[in-house]
């Protein structure tokens, strides 16, 4: 197999973040630095990420946790904050686990944890066509005159912000349901800052057709196959 892949089904990252890896040589096949596509054979090929011998897993998981807000998606904050790895159930933390896409710290609901490079790239790229939908509160009421702008977008230091749907609730015009099919880096926040808008809000309750329903904040478990299977129904 390529070493991207084989990086990814050992839980170390995504397929796509395993070609960073890789490009950027933090990766070594029997003690020479990997290139980008270069097969490996589990059996037989020592491999190495900064060092550490990189081990093939065959046990796959998928976690479901109810983020609350203040906790980082990820394994070390290099300022001693909370990071949501610290929820894991202790049985699941010998595992390589890594964030499916990314709840920034002040937002919080559905987030999933795995060790399964293939499953978290085809979540997190909008090929896979997975939606994610989103609550959301603003600091003011929302013009539903602006939603044709929101769907088409704005450009931001080089990238492409967009919604894929936006529906006002009937009860708040503060409120709102966001649908994403991609995934930029604070992406529902710096759309609405572009035109004026604070979130005060920001909460994931469905990915796919797995809803996040009566989960405890902080709550963490793993997926059954049939609840896996959902994550790919819109």
């Amino acid at each position: 197999m390529r070493i991207h892949k084989f990086l990814a089904q050992a839980g170390i990252c995504s397929r796509r973040e395993a070609e960073r890896l890789v490009s950027e040589g933090l990766v070594t096949i029997n003690g020479k630095v990997a290139g980008t596509g270069q097969p490996v054979d589990p059996a037989v090929d020592v491999v190495r990420y900064r060092g550490r011998e990189v081990k093939s897993v065959s046990r796959n998981v998928v976690l479901m946790m109810n983020k609350p807000r203040g906790f980082l998606c990820t394994n070390v904050d290099s300022h001693g904050g909370h990071t949501v790895f610290e929820m894991v159930p202790p049985e699941y933390k010998t595992l390589r686990l890594f964030c499916v896409g990314r709840l920034d710290k002040d937002s919080e609901g559905l987030l999933l944890l795995t060790n399964d490079g293939a499953l978290a790239n085809k979540v997190m790229h909008p090929s896979g066509g997975v939606l994610k939908r989103y609550e959301v509160h603003l600091n003011r009421d929302y013009d539903p005159k602006l939603t044709p702008k929101l769907l088409k977008g704005a450009m931001e230091e080089g990238e492409l912000l967009r919604f894929k749907k936006v529906i006002r609730s009937p009860d708040d015009p503060k409120q709102l349901e966001v649908h994403l099919d991609q995934g930029r880096k604070r992406e529902i926040r710096r759309l609405f800052e572009i035109f004026g808008f604070h979130v005060k809000v920001l909460k994931r309750f469905q990915i796919g057709s797995l809803v996040l329903r009566k989960m405890p904040l902080g709550d963490c478990r793993p997926l059954s196959r049939k609840e896996i299977d959902l994550i790919f129904e819109n």
